[in-house]
């Protein structure tokens, strides 16, 4: 491998770490905040807090996937996934948002949340695939 990729690889797996922790740490969120984070989960569909709780277990499996080199690359295509799947819950938050509050500097949370969705699934995939250098 030459020196200068050596870096990106760097950076590829500190971004795995900061990942993997994050996932793990929002993952208990989903336990210890629950009744909070029930009213991000739009109330017509069903199984709501059963979702709750597979996705918080899904996230801390995938968070500690992405710590394990054996385990990183289905851990972040799974959180990938998990991340487009939870789409539907961050329109729903941020439709409830703009309908009940005021104008304020929250708003760009919420117009920023997407864009940075999108970001944080490229990433995490990046994050998780092989460390393969170019062919020489």
């Amino acid at each position: 491998m030459h020196s200068y990729y050596k870096p990106l690889y760097a950076i590829k797996a500190i971004l795995r770490t900061v990942i993997g922790l994050t996932f793990v740490l929002a993952s208990t969120f989903h336990f210890t905040a629950s009744e909070t984070q029930l009213k991000i989960i739009p109330p017509f569909l069903p199984f709501r807090r059963a979702a709750l709780y597979i996705t918080g277990a899904l996230e801390l499996l995938g968070g500690y996937g992405m710590l394990l080199p054996r385990f990183q690359r289905q851990a972040s295509q799974g959180l990938a996934a998990l991340l487009v799947a939870i789409v539907p819950a961050n329109i729903y938050h941020a439709y409830v948002y703009f309908k009940h509050s005021k104008p304020s500097k929250a708003r760009y949370y919420h117009y920023s949340r997407m864009p940075i969705q999108v970001l944080l699934i490229l990433l995490t995939l990046w994050s998780g695939s092989k460390n393969n250098p170019p062919a020489k």
